[in-house]
């Protein structure tokens, strides 16, 4: 008798015979050794997911007054950031987003169907594959229009039906498709697999668009020069900006340091008034500085734009505490204790916040990015190099994924403001066409559900894709072409592989990133400055217009 496979746990990490021991942090991320941090933060964690300015007064309007004389130095979070927040989510390992996620097709489009042995190969059995035409035995067309069955358009970017991430994503973000429109755009590109090597990362190139926050430019959930996983193209690296560390709740709440002011004075208003009193003294002083440095005038902005931000990050996050009995349940929430939960007002539960570092990750970065306070911000997550020979583990670790890319579409939604999401891996996997019909382990688990195992690594399959959010009206498909010509960048082949010739990106990671670049920027209407942003105007994209998905968004 076959001895029955034991599926692996979210948490656990995977231990593949054909993989190296991890030694590097990569590798320990890429097969879960690593994922969410501990919880860390002393006191109330609901005090960093309130509305601290619901609570507490801003800075003193002198401190508004002496910000606006300084160049490029503003406060108050989404004051400072002038375009769409953007996220990304680097899910490493190589995890599986095309096909039995969000659907790839051929030059039609993703409806443009892929052979039956094609979507084997993704993960998806004969009966889960989706829009198929109706032939007879000789291949003679029966019916002329394909069916909708397995596929799902309610993010406007079709999803299969029956895909785990597009279940967390809905879990989560209740509010977006009654509040505003979502679209988004699925880009085939192969990349190596179980690498950081992969220059992936689009964070600095968002930097260079003009994503800019209130009080950093970039953070990312990793201490790595990219943010995340991944790497960042080497043309838009700045170490002016490099992100900082983001990954759990007091991470934020650290982002200043003001000393032992917190543990001296008890009141947090306290701690405001000593910054701004520092901040009103250096900038006075420095009025008086004169020194020979080139370039003066910019060294003394800095210094006082430094002081008075950090009284701004001081009054807005520097000891919070706001109780459940206080809170507001119309303020947009994100965490609320179990027995105030309620899906339609808060986004986590207190006890999966507590039990998750994923989410708390996701959190915190996500508030820090959509409020303004950061222009881009990059969630790794480990543990999707998940060809383990069933389909469970990695259906569990998609929807997880999913949960907490809805969680940000969620807080965009219930904040009215604009998103756009990122979702890469390094390189992808393939199913031999087993199937998995175990049976979930509990009640908040996926079983494998009838659907292929996964079995090996294979870079051919790979995909990227976006999703962008906008609460005030419709998404605009680009050139008003068919969405269908729009909402996918490049085709796969009908036997389930990148057809590498398809987009300047499908064969270049690199050029992944510039195409990102490029559509965060037509969201703003700013496509026609983007050849600008590089050297000669060489970001190897040939016409533009081929790589751009939607039209303008953001006046």
């Amino acid at each position: 008798m076959a001895r029955r496979r034991r599926h692996l746990g979210i948490n656990e990490p995977l231990r593949h015979a054909d993989h190296a021991r991890p030694v590097t942090r990569r590798e320990f991320i890429r097969q879960g050794f690593m994922t969410g941090a501990g919880m860390t933060m002393g006191g109330g964690v609901f005090s960093l997911f309130s509305n601290p300015r619901d609570a507490y007064a801003a800075v003193s309007a002198d401190l508004d007054a002496l910000a606006a004389d300084i160049n490029d130095c503003s406060l108050g979070g989404l004051t400072g950031a002038k375009k769409i927040p953007f996220i990304c989510f680097d899910l490493a390992g190589g995890a599986n987003l095309a096909g039995s996620n969000v659907l790839v097709g051929q030059a039609g489009g993703q409806m443009d169907v892929l052979s039956t042995a094609g979507y084997s190969k993704l993960g998806l059995p004969g009966d889960m594959v989706p829009g198929l035409l109706q032939t007879n035995f000789l291949g003679t067309l029966l019916n002329t229009s394909a069916t909708n069955d397995f596929v799902n358009s309610q993010l406007g970017l079709k999803f299969h039906a029956d895909s785990p991430m597009l279940a967390g994503i809905l879990e989560k973000a209740r509010s977006v498709l009654a509040k505003g429109e979502v679209n988004g755009c699925v880009i085939p590109a192969r990349s190596d697999n179980d690498t950081g090597n992969n220059p992936h990362n689009p964070m600095y190139a968002i930097a260079e668009a003009g994503g800019n926050g209130g009080v950093v430019s970039l953070i990312g959930s990793r201490s790595s020069d990219s943010g995340g996983n991944s790497m960042s193209p080497s043309t838009f690296m700045n170490a002016s900006i490099r992100p900082t560390k983001v990954d759990r709740p007091s991470d934020v709440t650290g982002m200043v340091d003001v000393g032992n002011l917190t543990g001296i004075l008890n009141d947090p208003v306290d701690v405001t008034a000593v910054m701004e009193s520092m901040a009103r003294l250096s900038h006075k002083k420095m009025a008086k500085v004169n020194t020979n440095i080139s370039g003066d005038a910019v060294i003394k902005d800095l210094v006082r734009c430094g002081y008075l931000k950090a009284a701004d990050i001081a009054e807005r996050f520097a000891g919070r505490e706001v109780s459940p009995d206080d809170r507001d349940s119309s303020t947009p929430m994100i965490v609320a204790n179990d027995v105030d939960f309620d899906p339609d007002d808060h986004i986590f539960s207190a006890t999966e916040f507590d039990r998750d570092g994923e989410f708390r990750k996701t959190a915190s970065v996500m508030k820090m990015v959509i409020d303004g306070h950061a222009g881009a911000g990059c969630i790794t997550m480990g543990g999707y190099d998940y060809h383990t020979g069933d389909r469970q583990t990695g259906e569990n670790r998609d929807l997880r994924a999913g949960r907490c890319i809805g969680a940000c579409l969620e807080y965009a939604a219930k904040n009215d403001q604009p998103v756009m999401i990122y979702v890469y891996s390094d390189g992808s996997l393939a199913s031999n066409g087993n199937i998995d019909n175990s049976q979930a382990a509990g009640n908040n688990e996926l079983g494998g559900r009838g659907k292929g195992q996964w079995t090996g690594d294979n870079s051919s399959t790979a995909c990227s894709f976006f999703l962008v959010y906008n609460p005030t009206g419709v998404i605009q498909i680009y050139n008003n072409d068919p969405a269908e010509l729009r909402q996918q960048i490049g085709r796969f082949s009908a036997d389930g592989s990148v057809v590498t010739s398809s987009s300047p990106a499908a064969n270049n990671v690199n050029l992944l990133v510039n195409t990102v670049m490029l559509n965060y920027m037509a969201l703003h209407g700013e496509e026609a400055s983007f050849a600008g942003k590089f050297t000669n105007g060489n970001h190897g994209l040939g016409n533009i217009d081929d790589s751009i998905a939607f039209g303008q968004i953001i006046p």
